[in-house]
């Protein structure tokens, strides 16, 4: 399956500055499957170093950083030939030998014409740890994430519907040729998500049920993963608040509240724990803006936030909302429709490299999204439904006056000025082509 981090991948190979890159994600979001695909494309051999239950490997390390030496001996082990300029290095499950972390410092300064990559099912999470030496500033990151909406069309074999969209003007409705098939589609996304083996279980069989067992085999590895990774005063915490996650987005007013998570616990108790859970990708921290300024990282409330899920299709398994009742939208997909759209949308901007926020005023207005754009801060007003009517955005507008601004519902694609502001009315299946018009 086509993944857009390729492109990111083959600008590293040839960039002057390249380093060893890390390249870290959420667990099962594709990243050994796509470092392998990439070696084996552009390079003579890719050797892959596996330190998951392979001790022999991780011996090479303790001795010394010669990094002569060590590719020597990982020569002779693999049984492969690690040629500089015609081999990639991919060191998996790096974070179980954090030793060869800190070896890449040596292996940036005295052999930069070897390529290495390095990858691990919980990396951000080791990278925290402070038995590991970190190599700063010897070392490109690049991060993963499951399946953005874009590249589940085109695993559909529907790639020739986003070329049609790409290019689109806001002076043309969409036709029904398109935004059928487009909608449905977004609703098979809300069902089966981005990781990619539901995504390949789901294009194989066209089956939900079998795209629900492999998500349930999914989150079920992801629990197995707090008991054997997080320390053990915080897997109790950690469970907490990973339950906790689905019910409080599915609240009208989803700010993330501790108290919710286990009576009696404040955000004292509980703060290590979300951190685990951010520094793994399980969750994103969508943060508070009270008065938009840029850049918004400065003016950004940590206290006050929402939580989303790194992925919608594991969101809906875990709220226990079939696939029957997003496919028939019935009575019980009232309560997480708006979550859904919510959380699928805040994963399509990070996707896009956005850092995203949100802007609240008491209880009667809120924008669901803004993010630093080239001019200024730019707001983005989310509707589950062809609803377009928002009255927080237009207050929004007429208050801070933002050049740009979007409006992401079910209705056509359109444009129009709220206040003084430029603003676009797009379909939500269109989330992935924000950029386009904000420029």
């Amino acid at each position: 399956m086509k993944r857009d981090i390729s492109d990111e991948l083959k600008k590293w190979k040839d960039s002057r500055r390249r380093k060893p890159l890390l390249v870290t994600g959420v667990r099962q979001c594709g990243k050994t499957y796509i470092i392998k695909q990439f070696g084996d494309e552009y390079f003579t051999n890719c050797v892959t170093v596996n330190f998951e239950g392979q001790s022999r490997y991780s011996e090479i390390f303790d001795y010394d950083f010669d990094v002569s030496r060590i590719i020597k001996e990982l020569q002779t082990v693999t049984k492969e030939k690690i040629v500089p300029g015609k081999t990639l290095l991919f060191f998996d499950e790096i974070q179980e030998c954090p030793r060869a972390i800190t070896a890449l410092k040596y292996f940036c300064e005295n052999m930069k014409e070897l390529h290495v990559i390095c990858a691990g099912s919980l990396l951000g999470v080791a990278l925290k740890q402070e038995n590991i030496s970190f190599p700063v500033g010897k070392v490109n990151r690049i991060r993963l994430y499951p399946m953005s909406f874009k590249e589940f069309v085109t695993a559909c074999g529907e790639e020739d519907m986003i070329d049609i969209l790409r290019d689109w003007n806001t002076d043309r409705a969409i036709p029904e040729l398109y935004s059928v098939p487009m909608q449905k589609m977004l609703k098979d996304y809300y069902i089966v998500g981005g990781m990619p083996e539901a995504v390949q279980t789901w294009i194989d069989t066209n089956d939900y049920d079998e795209v629900d067992a492999v998500m349930k085999e999914i989150l079920n590895d992801y629990a197995d993963d707090f008991s054997k990774h997080s320390p053990i005063v915080e897997l109790p915490k950690i469970r907490w608040i990973w339950d906790s996650v689905p019910v409080q987005l599915a609240k009208d007013n989803n700010k993330f509240i501790f108290s919710h998570v286990k009576k009696g616990k404040r955000a004292a108790d509980l703060e290590n724990a979300m951190q685990w859970l951010k520094d793994a990708g399980l969750i994103y921290q969508l943060e508070l803006v009270e008065k938009p300024e840029t850049p918004l990282s400065a003016f950004a409330d940590t206290s006050y936030f929402k939580v989303y899920m790194s992925d919608v299709g594991l969101l809906r398994v875990r709220s226990n909302v079939s696939y029957s009742t997003i496919l028939d939208e019935n009575e019980n997909y009232i309560r997480y429709k708006g979550a859904f759209a919510e959380n699928y949308v805040n994963n399509e901007l990070i996707a896009l490299g956005k850092n995203p926020y949100f802007w609240r005023s008491g209880n009667t207005a809120e924008i669901d999204f803004m993010y630093d754009g080239a001019e200024s801060f730019i707001p983005v007003e989310v509707k589950a439904a062809d609803n377009t009517q928002a009255k927080s955005y237009r207050q929004f507008c007429k208050r801070y006056t933002p050049k740009k601004g979007f409006k992401l519902s079910l209705k056509n694609i359109g444009e129009n000025m709220c206040e003084d502001t430029q603003t676009f009315n797009l379909p939500l299946y269109m989330t992935w082509n924000i950029e386009r018009y904000e420029k």
